[in-house]
């Protein structure tokens, strides 16, 4: 076991807005939180010294101290191969004091988790350990490539939140479908998603009109083929495997799914030189209200495994 000493913090713009709670946590890495939440309740944690309560809002300039608290010893985080770092670093689209941009691979996952030493974003704060915020502003599927956005001020972060949560948000995706589609027509689909777990402990996603949360995609054809349609994929809300599910629902399933596509089409791609998901997020938009010299806006063209496929196929008229 290790004890830390006494730890007095000024808060900084970085932390501004932040629970009390929340910052806690972050800050005692490996201390149990009912630990934490005691602490608080007997008044050891004290903010310019007076008593807080866990929902207290951290305020630019506050002196936090933080009492000696016992955690259990960890062993460091193994890091990132070398080979990961580069492609990361060779992946950055663009970069400012207040975000960056990363054309994630396909096949790379954002995060870490069970069976996965290191994501994207234990990558890049390898590669950026000056950055003391750094955090993903939302989530790509790992068979996904594309416009990944990172935020590296948590009032950007709260910024950009409140950007989704009004629908400000701009992100298109580019994604191959089995079948034809009719002729020229923009669909909008509108499902609510329910996340699901099968016996075996297989997470889903299923459709579900009465339990389901809101869920919105339009879909706009670009270029039909003998088995298949491009399409341009605009999500107006951002619910997983959202972009999937409703292309399956409409009977227009997503080259290369393995999960809700259908077997024969994705063998049929799969001769076509397809190895992966066809699912590619093109371009993302963001207004940033503080800072609009700064809004987010960027495109990014299929990566050539992606290209490569469609260059096999036999266009149709749309």
């Amino acid at each position: 076991m290790n004890k830390i000493a006494v730890i007095n913090t000024t808060i900084t713009e970085a932390n501004e807005n932040q629970r009390m709670d929340n910052f806690l946590v972050t800050q005692c890495k490996g201390v149990p939180k009912a630990r934490i939440y005691r602490a608080l309740r007997k008044g050891e944690v004290r903010v310019n010294r007076k008593r807080v309560k866990p929902e207290y809002r951290l305020r630019c300039a506050d002196v936090v101290r933080i009492p000696p608290l016992r955690m259990t010893e960890k062993k460091a985080p193994s890091l990132p191969p070398q080979r990961m770092l580069q492609q990361i670093e060779s992946s950055i689209l663009q970069e400012t004091k207040q975000f960056m941009v990363v054309d994630k691979p396909a096949g790379m996952p954002v995060h870490g988790g069970t069976g996965i030493k290191a994501g994207l974003i234990e990558a890049i704060r390898v590669l950026r350990p000056q950055c003391k915020f750094l955090e993903l502003a939302h989530r790509l599927d790992r068979e996904t490539s594309g416009c990944l956005l990172l935020v590296k001020k948590r009032s950007i972060l709260a910024q950009i939140h409140e950007c989704w949560r009004a629908q400000r948000v701009k992100k298109h995706y580019v994604a191959l479908l089995q079948g034809r589609w009719l002729s020229g027509s923009i669909r909008g689909v509108r499902a609510p998603l329910r996340k699901n777990h099968l016996a075996n402990g297989e997470r889903i996603v299923v459709v579900d009109e009465e339990e389901g949360r809101p869920s919105e995609t339009i879909f706009r054809p670009l270029r039909q083929f003998d088995q298949a349609v491009l399409v341009e994929a605009t999500i107006i809300t951002g619910r997983t495997h959202q972009i999937r599910v409703h292309a399956a629902h409409i009977g227009h399933p997503l080259a290369g799914d393995d999960k809700y596509g259908d077997r024969e089409f994705n063998h049929a791609m799969k001769q076509k030189g397809l190895k992966r998901l066809f699912l590619h997020a093109s371009s993302i938009y963001c207004p940033l209200a503080d800072i609009p010299e700064e809004s987010i806006g960027l495109c990014v063209l299929l990566p050539d495994e992606l290209q490569r496929c469609l260059q096999q196929l036999k266009s149709k008229r749309i």
